[in-house]
């Protein structure tokens, strides 16, 4: 009965990937994840960038000139966040010197009619560029 057991071979070894198909998907599935996230972060920081351009822009409407001290400051603050074309910086250069006699002084005189046309063209360029 041994002669006839010589002849069975013994188990052949079978390559198992499993290990490392389950990684490679594990990895797979975390990188698109990331890619996702990326992209919902991206969309929410430039909703949230454009919902602030409104915010600013409401206020920069509703610059009160009874303090004109308060107002020039006011003023050139939401003018830098929101001028970003040429012309609406262009315009805004130009408001600057208009807006210094009201600024660094302990009194300041009334606001004339040339800064606010000046004001009220800046506004509507924004207003056109938003």
């Amino acid at each position: 009965m041994e002669d006839q057991l010589r002849d069975i071979k013994p188990l052949l070894p079978i390559p198992d990937y499993s290990y490392e198909l389950f990684l490679g998907g594990a990895f797979l599935l975390l990188f698109l994840a990331m890619v996702a996230l990326f992209f919902l972060v991206r969309k929410i920081y430039r909703t949230r960038q454009e919902s602030l351009k409104h915010r600013y822009f409401k206020e920069l409407k509703a610059v009160d000139w009874e303090d004109p001290k308060k107002a020039a400051y006011r003023v050139t603050f939401l003018a830098r966040k929101l001028c970003e074309d040429k012309r609406s910086k262009e315009i805004f250069s130009q408001l600057l010197p208009m807006l210094e006699p009201f600024k660094y002084k302990k009194e300041v005189p009334e606001v004339d009619l040339e800064t606010l046309q000046q004001y009220n063209l800046l506004v509507h360029v924004i207003d056109e560029s938003l």
